[in-house]
């Protein structure tokens, strides 16, 4: 029976050395990166087509109309949430368990 002492660092070890071994024979070229690193336009990204038709725009501004007409003090935004000033309680340690 093999002990997990010897399982668990071998197992690491053979991860490692296989993470080394595609390092070394797969370098990654810089082309590769300045290609991953641009990011693409809207038109790139959806293939030159609208993303959503007038309908559906149309469609989104009547919700969002609606939705403030029930609350028109609503924000879509945190920044204005009090600061938290107090003291805050933590938790008191337990007891040690006795055998």
């Amino acid at each position: 029976m093999t002990s997990w002492r010897f399982a668990v660092p071998t197992v690491l070890g053979a991860a490692a050395f296989a993470a080394w071994i595609t390092y070394v024979v797969f370098p990654i070229s810089p082309q590769f990166i300045e290609e991953n690193r641009r990011m693409p336009t809207v038109s790139e990204a959806t293939g030159g087509q609208d993303i959503a038709s007038e309908d559906e725009v149309f469609a989104y501004q009547r919700a969002a109309e609606a939705i403030l007409k029930r609350n028109p003090n609503a924000k879509a935004s945190a920044d204005e949430l009090p600061l938290i000033t107090g003291r805050i309680p933590l938790p008191k340690p337990r007891p040690l368990p006795r055998p």
